[in-house]
């Protein structure tokens, strides 16, 4: 009896490891992956990004997500997006460097049946079927709602000498930003711009472009600067020269993305106008992912809401409601 009751509990126990064992194996065939090929770690605004993927795709929702960096190099996304293919990944996501060149990765990636969701800037591929949708921003609007600002706050009829610094040259970004100030300024026959340089969307490389133009330009009445980083660079470019801006100084300054550092720069006056361009992908994108596991049809393209702050009414309350 003693034997049959040891026997017992050992079929017992083995039914119960193998019961586990099974359940755990279901739990992992739930999983997900995501492979994302992600441009950097250049800004505030991408890191905001990159975390905001992190939130998203979680092990606790069931998903295991495979972050790339490319380091600004298109090169590293085309080798991550073949890599994350032949790793046969659910699905792929990918925050492009620059806008052309993806053909030959997207094309292996529908091959392969694994649907591709671009986020942030936007792609030129020959045939939109290559890739199953975008989600981002809308640039061109961006850059129109603050050339709007300056028609309305610098009093477009007088002369205004205005330095542009641009973003990475050919990413959505900088051409959507770049185009509404090149349209503002062919509305505009007292608007010159004076220098334009590229920053490269970097404070570093930001305060470097500044550097060299405030030793050609000893007037600059606008600082239009394509991104956060770029502008906190120009500022301390400014400051070194002794050169005032903001609310109270000689250069009104214009930014974008609305990234904490570059809100507290406007809540402390030092940016007269920051646009927003919204970082928190990452919710959107898992609801697409979903939605795609369903079978459901998604929307080609979506863009992310987004405001706009004039420092003269911007405040700390705001400021501290901000998720990033």
């Amino acid at each position: 009896m003693k034997t049959l009751y040891i026997r017992m509990g050992t079929l017992l126990f083995c039914l119960a490891a193998y019961a586990l064992h099974e359940a755990r194996s279901a739990e992992a065939a739930e999983v997900t992956v995501v492979g994302f090929s992600q441009v950097g770690a250049e800004s505030d605004w991408r890191q905001a990004n990159t975390q905001s993927m992190r939130k998203a795709f979680s092990e606790a929702k069931g998903y295991k997500l495979i972050i790339k960096d490319a380091q600004q190099r298109q090169s590293r996304q085309l080798a991550a997006i073949h890599g994350f293919v032949d790793q046969k990944v659910g699905f792929i996501v990918v925050a492009p460097v620059t806008e052309d060149g993806w053909d030959e990765a997207l094309q292996k990636a529908k091959e392969a049946n694994i649907p591709v969701i671009i986020v942030d800037r936007k792609i030129k591929a020959r045939s939109e079927d290559l890739y199953t949708c975008w989600v981002g921003s809308d640039f061109r609007k961006e850059g129109d709602e603050a050339v709007a600002w300056m028609e309305k706050n610098l009093k477009a009829d007088k002369d205004l000498f205005i330095v542009h610094l641009q973003g990475s040259m050919g990413s959505s970004a900088q051409i959507g930003r770049t185009e509404a100030l090149l349209a503002g300024e062919g509305r505009n026959p007292a608007w010159r711009v004076v220098a334009r340089d590229s920053g490269a969307f970097t404070q570093a490389k930001g305060k470097e472009a500044m550097e060299r133009i405030l030793k050609q330009h000893t007037r600059i009445d606008v600082l239009y600067c394509e991104n956060d980083d770029m502008a906190l660079g120009a500022m301390e470019a400014m400051d070194e020269a002794g050169r005032s801006y903001g609310v109270k100084g000689d250069v009104a300054v214009i930014s974008f993305d609305a990234t904490r550092a570059g809100l507290t720069a406007t809540l402390q006056g030092k940016i007269n106008y920051n646009v927003e361009c919204n970082p928190l992908h990452g919710p959107r994108v898992e609801e697409i992912v979903r939605r795609l596991k369903k079978g459901e049809v998604q929307e080609k393209y979506f863009y992310v809401p987004e405001a706009a702050f004039d420092a003269a009414f911007f405040t700390q309350s705001e400021l501290d409601a901000r998720e990033y």
